[in-house]
């Protein structure tokens, strides 16, 4: 780790200018060169042959999962390594790879000790989930929750109506998946090293469609209603149209019979965990 390109998203987290720059002094005390910053989306994330050209080893992502998703899609073909900073809320692949979240001695450490490592990804045709895969009605209430987000309650009040009465519609409907109840309301894929890690949630009552839409702004909806887990290799869409999905939070219409299958990354991402 010699030579580094910033990947920032200011509107994500605490992915701060602020921030960005102290880390970036940070890593200038520790005698690393900085050759070039994007603020995503502001500005076209780099190209594997842009970063070569620049002579970068290292892309360091200090941004939310939707923008790391991005931007590790973008590079999954070069030959340089990806270092994953925790600017988002949840933070879980900083915290898989590190094990903490503090940006400032993730630096340090990958700086001193980092090795490099593949990650897991559930797929779905182009698109990947890194994070977690959502999908069924749940999953609508992805515009609620930028919005919230953002700071502004302009169309809130639509995007909630939308969300409440798709989430009180049909269920999901997963083939190929044993154990798993038809209908659930919201279901989370986390891909794991040999196989899909599959959690449903089946709420039916007034109740539980509230505590879910709640947690699903607020937080990890999983802990909101009922969870079923089950696990596979792969597994299709049912149903005869197309359905929202939230690859790590960031939305797309998957067609009816698409499968979802495991994937794996080349040795990419820089760890800071002990073996």
């Amino acid at each position: 780790m010699k030579t580094l390109w910033f990947i920032t998203n200011p509107k994500s987290g605490t992915a701060t200018p602020a921030k960005a720059k102290a880390l970036e002094a940070i890593c200038s005390e520790r005698g690393l060169t900085l050759a070039g910053r994007t603020a995503f989306p502001e500005e076209p994330l780099p190209t594997p042959r842009s970063l070569d050209a620049a002579g970068v080893d290292t892309a360091v992502l200090f941004a939310g999962d939707g923008t790391i998703n991005a931007a590790v899609t973008a590079l999954l073909d070069w030959k340089g390594s990806i270092l994953i900073l925790p600017g988002g809320t949840m933070n879980l692949l900083a915290k898989l790879l590190h094990g903490g979240t503090d940006p400032a001695k993730i630096i340090g450490a990958a700086h001193d000790r980092a090795r490099k490592t593949a990650l897991p990804f559930a797929q779905v045709g182009e698109n990947r989930a890194f994070v977690g895969l959502i999908l069924g009605p749940a999953a609508s209430w992805v515009r609620a929750r930028e919005i919230v987000r953002s700071g502004s309650l302009r169309g809130l009040g639509r995007a909630l109506r939308h969300a409440w009465s798709r989430t009180f519609g049909k269920g999901i409907r997963l083939e190929g998946v044993a154990g798993l109840k038809s209908g659930a309301q919201a279901v989370l894929v986390r891909a794991e090293d040999d196989r899909l890690d599959i959690a449903a949630i089946d709420a039916r009552d007034f109740g539980s469609i509230t505590r879910l839409g709640w947690e699903w702004l607020t937080g990890d909806w999983v802990a909101a209603s009922e969870v079923t887990q089950c696990h596979a290799t792969s597994f299709r869409t049912g149903g005869k149209k197309p359905a929202l999905a939230l690859f790590d939070g960031e939305p797309a219409m998957l067609e009816p019979g698409s499968e979802v299958r495991i994937g794996r990354t080349r040795d990419l991402f820089l760890t800071t965990r002990e073996r």
